[in-house]
């Protein structure tokens, strides 16, 4: 992980997903994070979509190679807007288009009842094929931390 400067990020705040946290616990280059209440979830009209608005327990995980932070430290975690978009897809609009059409297809062969309990099973195997490709997304969806200095 490169080092990155504070000031050009809160510079470029319209391209970046921001949110404060603390980092509660530390092991072998990876940190975890537990993610604040954000004020801004408060006015944001998509709260209800989001992961993060929904409770003031949230965590992730951040790969670092950086040793200078330390337990209970206030950090700045920070995501480009873009990467923010694609994972909404993947985890909210992409299964449920494919809910959609697994349901039409096969309500064109099946009884209704089938046609819906075959749209609701094909979720298992796409939410397990995410799940198996997990590493995968986690170098797609690089998440940036940052000190905060106050």
């Amino acid at each position: 992980m490169e080092k990155l400067d504070l000031n050009s990020y809160k510079n470029q705040g319209q391209n970046t997903i921001n949110h404060e946290g603390i980092i509660s616990k530390i092991s072998y280059g990876v940190l975890t994070v537990s993610l604040k209440g954000n004020i801004n979830c408060e006015a944001c009209n998509a709260k209800a979509a989001c992961g993060v608005s929904e409770s003031n327990s949230k965590e992730i995980e951040i790969e670092t190679n950086n040793s200078s932070f330390q337990l209970n430290e206030q950090v700045e975690v920070i995501l480009a807007k873009q990467l923010g978009l694609k994972a909404v897809f993947w985890a909210y609009v992409f299964p449920f288009v494919l809910v959609l059409v697994v349901l039409f297809v096969s309500s064109n062969f099946l009884k209704e009842w089938q046609a819906g309990l075959i749209a609701l099973f094909v979720l298992a195997p796409y939410y397990f094929t995410l799940y198996v490709l997990k590493n995968l997304f986690k170098k797609t969806f690089k998440v940036s931390i940052l000190k905060n200095n106050y």
